[in-house]
């Protein structure tokens, strides 16, 4: 009964984000294209924080990369090819994550947050402080990617409505992919790595090795979402790779509630439009709300963090439902 209510909510999600582009305005369309963008990156996150237990803050490394990969992949003021560049990016975000994932593995707990993140500012400043991609100023990507097949182009990026779709039939394949993933044996020994290495390990699974797919994977889709995001506004910069924006995803993830897919989408979807929220704040007494508006959001984290450790994804456990007591009720 309560997974079929899930997968009611799940499915009734879906068909208004299918049917959003046909009522919204332009803004709004490519507001939700930004905002499945980041879910999916958050998914990303999750599969490596929730479900393995590996703490990351240079996860942005993945994702930026991604975006200047599209960048040199397109002719000078032309149109890279969707077929080409997408796999192209996240292949190199892929390998990027294999190389270091290789190395960062072999550490764990505080040491590996550290090492994660030192290896990330690493490529920031390469990236930042040299001239190999414009520098601290970023560089341009002109025209979206073309989906050309043999002159025939079944869609078209620089369409925000086609964009929005397109974006949308990815992050409900990268969902539906995840969850066949994590029910599988490899998507139970990873969870049971997070929950006790060393009994996994003395099982006879090869722990390394199942960590260090889960961080190629989970690599490769960050790539995706940094593709995504580059090429929706035409922009990278080395802030894609920075630290702030490891923080700004798993904080999405925590918010919406570590160890579940939809827990990252529903953070996603509520850190962004929170934000814009508090933002649009009105005035009150002379005193500029919205321009404090960061204060704001760090109380209402701390206060969710506080108040519902499993994040807003938790609200359902206060819902009492067939054969359930509400919570604080007596046993």
């Amino acid at each position: 009964m309560r997974h079929s209510r899930a997968t009611f909510v799940l499915l009734a999600c879906l068909l208004a984000l299918a049917l959003l582009p046909h009522f919204a305005e332009k803004y709004y369309i490519q507001l939700f294209t930004k905002i499945m963008i980041m879910a999916i990156f958050a998914m990303s996150l999750d599969l490596l924080v929730g479900y393995t237990g590996l703490v990351s803050l240079g996860h942005a490394a993945f994702f930026g990369l991604a975006g200047y990969v599209l960048a040199y992949a397109a002719p000078q003021y032309e149109a890279a090819s969707l077929w080409l560049s997408l796999p192209l990016a996240m292949a190199c975000s892929g390998l990027l994550a294999l190389l270091i994932g290789a190395l960062v593995l072999r550490t764990s707990g505080i040491y590996f947050i550290m090492v994660t993140l030192a290896f990330a500012q690493m490529l920031f400043f390469l990236f930042h402080d040299t001239k190999i991609a414009g520098g601290a100023d970023g560089i341009y990507v002109y025209a979206k990617p073309v989906a050309a097949i043999a002159g025939w182009e079944p869609f078209t990026l620089e369409n925000h409505v086609h964009f929005y779709f397109v974006v949308l039939v990815l992050l409900t394949l990268v969902y539906v992919a995840l969850r066949r993933l994590l029910a599988s044996p490899f998507g139970r020994v990873i969870v049971g790595i997070r929950v006790n290495e060393q009994r996994m390990r003395s099982l006879g699974y090869r722990t390394y090795r199942y960590k260090l797919a889960c961080f190629v994977l989970a690599g490769a889709l960050a790539g995706m979402a940094g593709y995504f995001a580059a090429a929706q506004f035409g922009f990278v910069s080395p802030e894609t790779l920075s630290w702030h924006q490891s923080g700004g995803v798993l904080m999405m993830v925590i918010l919406g509630g570590m160890g579940t897919l939809t827990g990252a989408v529903l953070g996603a979807f509520a850190m962004i439009l929170l934000e814009l929220g508090l933002q649009a704040l009105p005035n009150a007494g002379g005193l500029e709300i919205a321009k404090h508006w960061q204060l704001l959001m760090g109380t209402f984290i701390v206060g969710a963090v506080l108040l519902l450790p499993h994040g807003l994804l938790g609200l359902r456990r206060l819902w009492p439902g067939p054969g359930r007591k509400p919570a604080g009720a007596a046993e």
